[in-house]
């Protein structure tokens, strides 16, 4: 049940990488710094993780469509989904940062149709998500958050 979730202490990326500076910034500063990243936007994810049922925190370019937020499951053009996709496939109740603005929220992959609309709107924000369709055989999900509260 996710209302025994401990979504204030997340396990976060692991360390040496940019996306733990990134989160450190993010988070450590309430949002006011670290939304904007390399000429884009970013939010962090907390999902569930599939297994240990315990919240894991990413750092994600977004962009926004229809009250939504939406973000690309590319991890760079890998043949495997991101972890952190996998983790909302299994346990859609998320957490979002988008800022200074922490809410819940319920993510799911997009139609098709959705995703014909939403990925020239993500590669507006991020030009390499076209190349990463290149390099890997699966088509890279959009995913779109709904926030809940």
């Amino acid at each position: 049940m996710t209302t025994d979730i401990d979504w204030d202490h997340p396990t976060d990326p692991r360390e040496g990488t940019w996306q733990l500076d990134h989160v450190k910034l993010y988070a450590g500063s309430g949002g006011s710094e670290g939304q904007y990243w390399n000429g884009t936007q970013t939010l962090l994810l907390t999902t569930l993780g599939r297994v240990s049922g315990k919240p894991v925190r990413t750092p994600l370019i977004y962009g926004e469509a229809d009250g939504g937020y939406l973000v690309v499951a590319s991890k760079g053009g890998d043949p495997a989904h991101p972890l952190w996709y996998r983790n909302l496939s299994e346990h859609p109740t998320v957490r979002i940062q988008v800022g200074t603005k922490i809410m819940q929220g319920t993510a799911r992959t997009a139609t098709p149709e959705e995703r014909a609309a939403y990925w020239p709107v993500m590669v507006g924000h991020w030009p390499a998500y076209d190349e990463y369709q290149t390099k890997t055989d699966r088509e890279i999900p959009i995913v779109v958050i709904e926030p809940t509260g």
